[in-house]
């Protein structure tokens, strides 16, 4: 059984801070540590962990697949976007590397095909191809990725966004593809885990709404009388 068999009908618990608050209290290796830790006490079949750090802090206190990444720049391609941020992230303790594979320029001019040859020929972690259209996902398939995510759906200009997740992406992929599919992205609920899974989603990763205190209270607290006042204000 490899990590990624160890995913099955489980869910996923990505444990990253805000990428667009860089001042975010959780950007903490050992905070991250710890919210990776008490994840997989509650059930988690996996963790999803971004950068060296986080990813070195996290791997002694999980006993389960660590998928790594390395996030860089915010513009583009910008998930482990060279070969070099994956294989950082291979040393970091990741047993699987997630990397954006969409059909953009890669920084370093490499293909997302160039890229699997030579991490394969390094390191013996896994490739999770995150993507956004179902082109995509069987062009990484081809490429070599041993499974495919749905993470980039809603983010790039080939894919439309939306407000929820993209169920209609998941069942096209497991519609065409051999290898695993991983649904991600704006999974906020049990009933569109559920949906997922009915859609033939190998795993469900969840993210903000599980582990950023941050993302979770500005969510509620436009509900409350103080913050619809203070929302006025701004508009």
């Amino acid at each position: 059984m490899n990590a990624l068999d160890e995913l099955a009908g489980g869910l996923v618990v990505s444990c990253q801070p805000l990428p667009d608050d860089p001042d975010d209290p959780m950007r903490d290796p050992y905070v991250q540590a710890r919210v990776a830790a008490a994840v997989v006490r509650g059930g988690a079949v996996a963790v999803r962990v971004n950068g060296p750090d986080d990813i070195a802090a996290v791997r002694p206190v999980v006993d389960v697949p660590l998928i790594g990444l390395y996030k860089h720049g915010t513009e583009g391609v910008f998930i482990t976007p060279t070969a070099a941020h994956a294989l950082d992230v291979a040393l970091a303790g990741a047993d699987i590397i997630a990397i954006d594979a969409t059909d953009r320029p890669r920084p370093d001019g490499r293909t997302f095909g160039d890229t699997v040859r030579l991490i394969r020929e390094r390191t013996d972690a896994l490739i999770l191809a995150d993507i956004s259209t179902a082109a995509e996902g069987v062009a990484a398939v081809e490429a070599g990725a041993d499974a495919v995510a749905t993470t980039l759906s809603g983010y790039t200009p080939a894919s439309p966004p939306t407000d929820g997740p993209d169920l209609g992406l998941v069942a096209r992929l497991v519609a065409q593809l051999s290898v695993p599919v991983i649904a991600e992205g704006r999974y906020r609920t049990t009933e569109q885990i559920g949906r997922a899974f009915a859609a033939g989603a190998h795993a469900v990763v969840m993210g903000n709404a599980v582990t950023s205190p941050l993302w979770i209270t500005r969510r509620l607290v436009p509900a409350t009388p103080r913050g619809a006042s203070a929302r006025e204000k701004r508009e």
